[in-house]
């Protein structure tokens, strides 16, 4: 076959090397990929629509990495030949790209993001999106089948499309403001933000605007801030909200400006975390329980879905300090996302879904992930909060953390590591079910993995061994609330594993 874009799927991305940096990395994402994959979408969207291209308007947009202009060029081409209509968004955000389908000043048909998300500078890929969300992971497969077929594409007949380049991201920011605005009965002109002070951290990704564009006009304190300018080098730190480099630099940011709060981005702004005014990190467990806490007055008892490795103390807050529900379902924020919406259709009251990574997705907001959306209503609460004398530590005082916390990622070897992965899963299974370790119990229900509880004095927590998303490895994640209790799990679990060769478990010796 002369197109395998096949590896380039990542669920519901598409990924790929579009930077030759390494020669062991070939780059297997050039400029015909991409306007290949673009016609696929565009295949798609006569489809699903019923429209001819020379109907259909698609927005296409990127964040700051290097090879970004390039390949968006390369798409925007591909879909002009055919006639469509192209919406140049320039860099720009993955939410607000999906927000080109909703905003009634662009109602593109569908959209088209450049990013690779915190993945190295010479990544990059694309994420596509209809008014209904983004694309599922049948789809991007779909797209790729079109997109390696002469004879599919074949059947998009040339034609003059246009280019016309719009100013989204400042569509985008003035509707966050109006936001910020409603959530404090103010209008802009009352400056809402005046005597808040904000750290916001960008990584040198597309999420400068959001301290320029949104904050800045409504009057906050910006004094500190880190990393606005797009920079697909990435010189200063990864994009990542996770990475402890990263939170660390906000972190310290914060002490040392003395601001209310701090916010960092990842490279297209999906995801976001905090630091509170203490430079405490908000992120993970209490990224989570911070979301959640800001809608709980308003929706009482709700479901929130959240993935797999969060903590006991997260579900004891959740339940107890807030009154919610909660379910712990799998990793991959489209299935947190698609569980939540599926609670909903089956009746059960579902508001929030979220990823210990920072993917929040809000009923309210289209059940989109988004950084900056999350951010703007942590910003309300702050303010609102200032107003009291109050800071932003206040809304998540009551969680609490586990003692100890490690996560370890054991590669797999062999060609069939999914196979190996499920063996070891079941094996483990089947060993606490048949009460075959003592003082172990598994987690009811549970969706992905295994997870085996430990009860006190010893040990008094949990772990949880899965499979790898995308690659040949088992996460790890333990935790426990008596000293030394890690140790104890490490103990029990290595002989255990030490019966399937194929894991490498030299991190846990």
């Amino acid at each position: 076959m002369k197109y395998q874009y096949a590896k380039l799927q990542n669920g519901s991305d598409i990924r790929g090397v579009a930077m030759a940096t390494d020669p062991a990395l070939p780059v297997n994402l050039d400029e015909e990929a991409a306007g290949r994959l673009a016609l696929g979408f565009l295949f798609l969207l006569t489809v699903r629509t019923g429209k001819q291209p020379r109907e259909l308007t698609v927005a296409i947009g990127r964040d700051s990495r290097l090879t970004g202009e390039a390949l968006a060029a390369a798409a925007a081409r591909s879909l002009i030949s055919k006639g469509a209509r192209v919406l140049d968004a320039g860099l720009a955000s993955t939410p607000a790209m999906f927000m080109a389908t909703v905003f009634p000043e662009y109602r593109a048909d569908g959209a088209i993001m450049l990013t690779a998300s915190h993945m190295p500078m010479n990544r990059n890929g694309l994420k596509f999106f209809t008014a209904e969300g983004g694309l599922e992971k049948g789809d991007i497969a779909d797209i790729i089948n079109f997109a390696e077929s002469d004879s599919i594409l074949g059947r998009l007949y040339p034609g003059k499309g246009t280019c016309e380049q719009v100013a989204l991201m400042d569509t985008y920011a003035a509707h966050l403001r109006g936001i910020i605005c409603e959530g404090l009965s103010a209008a802009e002109n009352d400056k809402p933000l005046a005597g808040l002070h904000i750290v916001v951290d960008a990584g040198n990704g597309a999420g400068g605007f959001y301290a320029e564009k949104v904050l800045a006009p409504l009057g906050a304190d910006l004094s500190g801030s880190q990393f606005l300018e797009p920079d697909g080098r990435f010189p200063n730190h990864i994009p990542n909200p996770e990475n402890k480099e990263a939170i660390e630099s906000i972190r310290a940011a914060v002490m040392e400006n003395r601001a209310d709060l701090g916010l960092i981005f990842d490279t297209d702004v999906d995801r976001a975390s905090a630091v509170d005014e203490q430079g405490r990190e908000i992120n993970k467990n209490g990224i989570v329980a911070m979301a959640a806490a800001l809608i709980a007055d308003q929706c009482p008892g709700t479901t929130v879905v959240t993935d797999s490795v969060t903590s006991l103390q997260l579900k004891v807050f959740l339940e107890g300090t807030l009154g919610l529900k909660h379910l712990r379902y799998r990793r991959g924020y489209r299935n947190v996302i698609n569980k939540s919406i599926e609670l909903n259709a089956e009746g059960v009251d579902s508001a929030l879904a979220i990823e210990t990574s920072g993917h929040a997705a809000y009923r309210e907001n289209y059940f989109l992930d988004d950084g900056a959306y999350l951010a703007t209503r942590i910003v309300i609460r702050a303010a609102e909060l200032s107003r009291e004398g109050k800071a932003i530590s206040s809304v998540i005082a009551d969680l609490a953390e586990p003692l100890e916390a490690a996560e370890y990622r054991l590669p797999i070897a062999g060609d069939d590591f999914a196979a190996t992965g499920d063996s070891i899963i079941s094996y483990l299974t089947e060993l606490v079910r048949a009460g075959n370790l003592k003082g172990a119990s598994l987690e009811e229900p549970n969706y992905e993995g295994v997870r085996i509880n430990f009860t006190a004095p010893t040990v008094d927590g949990w772990l949880l061994l899965r499979k790898s998303l995308h690659e040949p490895i088992m996460p790890l994640n333990m935790e426990a609330n008596a000293p030394g209790g890690l140790e104890v799990m490490k103990r029990v679990l290595v002989p255990l594993l030490a019966g399937f060769p194929q894991l490498d478990i030299s991190k846990l010796q």
